[in-house]
């Protein structure tokens, strides 16, 4: 009870000049979970974590992630296995000659050769240029929301457990066909050299930032409408796929442990299929903090 009044009036004192993200609070049984949005890029020097989710996050006994972007074997591992072509192979091969080209022109403006990458599948090249522009624009992976948590977690000395795991989730990237993966690419290109794929991931970025559920469901509504391989991926295999497994897996880490931190991509909270409302009907009290 204590703990649950001091939150409330953090909460009412701190809200409106550092909450980021959305921030949930999941009960069942006398267990509890909070639920937190992240974004998997940031600025250096901005600690991303608001008072009331740090302090959420000092009262759990373990951090949960997607995955634990420390483990660079295991992430190579699943590279090789699901975005690198087998030696003697190359991305030239699969591409035709006017996706080619475009994809050379993108790589000279981002100042990355054709030969550094050429072993890659298209949808990681997509995903790299794409990570290349928010690293120009001050976004960069390794302030990513993820690494404060660990941080914290390791200060605080808590156990820290994985809802995936690299290999699965470079898989579902490599579940894309041949064909889907071109189309992939050229969704892409098309929106690196109109500036939407920046407009978008600002769009992103500036609604979590901000705690602006409007902007964040406007955002999420962007990812996932229209009839692009890149929509369709999204909705039914990045977040249709993952949301349901990703609750069960929450609901085994809450039969686990007294009280768990998640943290998991901000896309994954939001919709009828959120993992709040997923939750919801297996029975758990979801109350939106923020």
């Amino acid at each position: 009870m204590a703990r649950t009044l001091f939150l409330a009036l953090l909460l009412a004192c701190c809200q409106s000049v550092f909450a980021a993200g959305q921030l949930y609070r999941v009960t069942h049984e006398g267990k509890t979970s909070y639920l937190y949005g992240t974004v998997h890029v940031g600025r250096d020097g901005t600690y991303p974590l608001d008072a009331v989710a740090s302090r959420a996050l000092l009262d759990s006994k373990a951090l949960v992630i997607e995955l634990d972007i420390r483990e660079d074997k295991s992430f190579q591992l699943a590279l090789a296995r699901h975005a690198r072509y087998p030696e003697g192979d190359s991305v030239q091969r699969h591409l035709s000659p006017a996706t080619l080209e475009l994809l050379v022109q993108a790589l000279s403006r981002a100042g990355i050769s054709l030969q550094s990458v050429q072993q890659y599948k298209p949808w990681l090249i997509a995903n790299l240029l794409v990570g290349a522009e928010l690293d120009r624009h001050g976004y960069q992976r390794s302030q990513a929301v993820e690494y404060a948590l660990l941080a914290a977690a390791q200060k605080q000395d808590k156990t820290v457990r994985e809802l995936e795991s690299a290999d699965y989730q470079l898989g579902l990237f490599d579940s894309l066909d041949e064909r889907q993966q071109e189309q992939y690419l050229l969704e892409n290109l098309a929106d690196l050299a109109d500036g939407d794929s920046l407009k978008k991931s600002m769009a992103l970025l500036e609604a979590w930032s901000a705690a602006d559920g409007a902007g964040i469901n406007a955002a999420w509504q962007s990812a996932i409408s229209g009839d692009s391989v890149s929509a369709g991926f999204m909705n039914r295999v990045l977040l249709g796929k993952r949301n349901p497994e990703m609750a069960a897996n929450i609901e085994r880490i809450m039969q686990q442990d007294q009280v768990a931190f998640v943290g998991v991509g901000l896309l994954h909270l939001v919709g009828d299929d959120g993992l709040p409302q997923l939750l919801k009907r297996r029975g758990y009290q979801v109350e939106q903090l923020y």
